[in-house]
């Protein structure tokens, strides 16, 4: 994979949707601090273990998003502060097309309004299309 298709791949931009994780440990609530179409930094109080393996509700107006995630990286000893906010990067493992494209018009849409380049929504737009 080329870095363009990588960069493309993982489109990303800032959004505050609450989430609900089912973890071994039990519930734990969080929020989405940004969000593409195979990942998200979800803050919350207490980040999970590297590699810990959780289903994930994306609370988004009008529809939940299900997904099953794995965690990639956690701020779990660090500050919590605007900088550096506790919580933890996560991948999607398994999620539907109809989430993921949801997803991708939800990151298209936000870009659009923050005046990104061109490029970068032309960009995304293609993996809207290559998901329909």
């Amino acid at each position: 994979m080329t870095q363009d298709e990588e960069t493309r791949r993982h489109l990303r931009t800032k959004i505050k949707l609450p989430v609900k994780m089912a973890t071994a440990q039990g519930s734990v609530d969080g929020v989405t601090l940004n969000l593409s179409t195979d990942s998200a930094f979800i803050r919350c109080a207490k980040p999970l273990r590297l590699n810990e393996e959780f289903e994930l509700v994306i609370n988004v107006p009008d529809r939940p998003i299900k997904a099953k995630a794995e965690v990639v990286w956690s701020n779990i000893y660090g500050p919590d502060d605007e900088l550096s906010p506790r919580g933890m990067g996560v991948r999607f493992l398994s999620i539907s097309s109809e989430d993921r494209k949801f997803i991708a018009k939800l990151v298209l849409d936000r870009l659009k309004s923050e005046k990104v380049g061109p490029e970068i929504l032309e960009a995304l737009q293609t993996i809207v299309k290559d998901s329909e």
